[in-house]
């Protein structure tokens, strides 16, 4: 018996231009994630937000905060932040139990006070007030906001809600 060549040839899949498209679609699927940050380790990443806000309180006697995008859970402020913190808010009732502290490396409108780098420790950087010397160690969770260590910090505190 004899092939007939008008019969279609039945197609065999193409295993090796399948696993090209797969593989293909996942990179694309990478890229989108990464553009929009939403692999797992994204949230590690500097934010690049030209102001942030975070909701500092009084815990066991400091100042703390949260930020759960930043992985941050009762973040104390310490050595020489909580007095800074304590000038900030010396005007907002009730502040222990939660303000609103606006900050960005840029100035903005009706910013309170600038900060000034001093120097780099232990991780961490010392900025001290502009218009004083009042001077603070701000801990390495700064660097889940920024990149590098500004050497201008911009703050405003303001009731919640």
């Amino acid at each position: 018996m004899s092939s007939d060549s008008s019969e279609p040839k039945q197609q065999g899949v193409h295993w090796r231009q399948l696993l090209l498209l797969v593989m293909g679609l996942i990179l694309i699927a990478l890229g989108i994630m990464w553009q929009f940050k939403l692999p797992p380790f994204a949230s590690q990443l500097p934010r690049e937000n030209a102001i942030m806000v975070i909701a500092p309180y009084q815990h066991q006697g400091t100042w703390v905060f949260d930020d759960s995008s930043a992985g941050l859970v009762q973040e104390p402020f310490v050595a020489g932040v909580p007095e800074m913190i304590d000038v900030i808010v010396a005007d907002i009732p009730n502040a222990d139990e939660g303000f609103r502290l606006i900050f960005s490396a840029k100035p903005f409108p009706e910013y309170q006070k600038k900060l000034i780098w001093l120097r780099g420790d232990s991780g961490g950087n010392y900025y001290r007030f502009e218009d004083s010397e009042m001077e603070g160690w701000i801990c390495p969770a700064m660097f889940k906001y920024y990149k590098t260590a500004p050497l201008e910090l911009y703050v405003k505190a303001e009731p919640k809600g």
